[in-house]
């Protein structure tokens, strides 16, 4: 084997460090997003009071997902900081640490207080995992490559989001929250393990505060104008789905098993991990903001037809009892088609937007600060958008989630297409 066979091969041990990393983190976020719908039943947020003051359940349900994306918005900004200014690979080493000892303390939850607070601390672990592995991944990639590995890296967290959703429905059905939580802390520990191992010092040092410059760029700016608004139509569609299959018929739900709520959250994993297999690839090659426009304008129309899922499912005469799943209603079947449809429009998003931010962040001398702005312009509909959902389920109606994101989703596009026209008119969606 010759210098150059062995130098591409260590760095592909290093891709697939980050691979393995970007799996243990996609495990452990999808367990607790395909058991919300249990969380909610278990730890009845109708009963919640503080000061004896009774507190809206819609707001508590809210919070279960708010309070891990307030801690992901505070975590942000030092967490790029540290990533860019010091060594990435030691910053994602103490997170990985810490996530271990995270993911163990869930099982001792008791409480709506105690389950928010320790979504928090989970908020920090995945934030600190995602933003240095991509972060990792965007700048060992070659220029012309980078939507590709970044693909490749989020098809290794949506093969863990698989394996996490299907294994936290039947191991819960079986054996109640503990033993799942055990897997993913002994998961941690061998991303930290084989991280340690394999992956090389990081030795870019970037002085001062990157942030304030990218913060300026142009196409930057371009993206988030999108951003913003799609973060909104996201965390409210893709939290729904489960707690919509998984919330009793009385909450306005499906009333479906631990293992059919697995279901649904799959079928969107599934069709985003394939797809991301391809479409980075050819997004580097035909235009990435064609697939942010394309990806994010499907999601919109196809989250405005969830809530036709019950006459779908009706007139198909869709209410069947299946192996393992149990009892369905009419509705179920419908969606869990749409869900895996929302993957597919995603998966042609998803990519082209994070090669966006790694280019430019590589080009300015900071991609972790400029993942990180990627991630703050998220925060504001990621810490509001469960908040809506929330008061819109409780006192309007489910299918109202539903309508409001995928508007989210439009508007969206639109912003983007009027962004990018702007700065280079006819030729937009294919210039950049």
């Amino acid at each position: 084997m010759n210098n150059a066979d062995a130098g591409n091969g260590a760095i592909r041990s290093q891709f697939w460090a980050l691979y393995l990393t970007r799996f243990a983190e996609g495990f452990g976020f999808i367990t607790l997003i395909t058991l919300l719908g249990p969380y909610i039943n278990a730890l009845d947020p109708q009963a919640t009071t503080a000061l004896g003051v009774s507190i809206s359940a819609g707001f508590i349900i809210g919070m279960y997902t708010t309070g891990f994306t307030l801690a992901q918005t505070v975590a942000v900004v030092p967490l790029a900081w540290a990533g860019d200014r010091f060594d990435k690979r030691t910053v994602l080493l103490v997170v990985l640490g810490v996530g271990a000892g995270v993911y163990a303390l869930f099982p001792l939850v008791d409480s709506s207080a105690s389950f928010i607070l320790v979504r928090a601390l989970q908020g920090l672990v995945v934030t600190g995992a995602g933003l240095m592995t991509l972060s990792l991944v965007g700048q060992i990639a070659d220029v012309g490559t980078r939507a590709d590995k970044i693909g490749k890296a989020n098809a290794a967290s949506f093969a863990a989001s698989i394996a996490g959703s299907l294994s936290a429905g039947a191991i819960y059905d079986a054996l109640g929250f503990g033993p799942i939580f055990a897997i993913i802390s002994g998961l941690m520990v061998v991303g930290w393990v084989v991280t340690w191992l394999v992956l090389d010092d990081d030795d870019t040092r970037v002085e001062g505060f990157p942030f304030s410059e990218l913060a300026v760029n142009r196409k930057i700016l371009t993206i988030t104008g999108f951003r913003a608004q799609y973060a909104f139509a996201v965390t409210m569609v893709r939290t729904w789905v489960p707690i919509y299959a998984g919330t009793s018929m009385t909450g306005g739900g499906l009333g479906v098993a631990a293992v059919a709520i697995a279901v649904t959250v799959t079928a969107e994993k599934a069709t985003n991990m394939v797809g991301q297999l391809f479409t980075g690839r050819l997004s580097d090659a035909y235009g990435r903001s064609l697939f942010v426009f394309t990806g994010g304008g499907a999601y919109g129309l196809i989250a405005m037809v969830i809530p036709f899922s019950a006459a779908i499912g009706t007139a198909l005469g869709a209410d069947v009892t299946l192996p393992v799943l149990g009892e369905l209603p009419p509705a179920y079947l419908p969606l869990v088609a749409f869900s895996g449809l929302l993957g597919v429009a995603d998966s042609f998003r998803e990519p082209a937007s994070m090669a966006l931010f790694a280019v430019e962040g590589t080009d300015d001398g900071g991609v972790a600060s400029s993942f990180g702005i990627r991630e703050l312009v998220w925060r504001p509909g990621s810490v509001a958008g469960p908040l809506i959902a929330g008061w819109l389920m409780v006192e309007v109606s489910m299918a109202s989630v539903f309508r409001v994101g995928g508007a989210f989703a439009v508007t969206g596009v639109l912003t983007f297409l009027v962004l990018l026209a702007r700065d280079h008119g006819r030729a937009a969606l294919t210039a950049w």
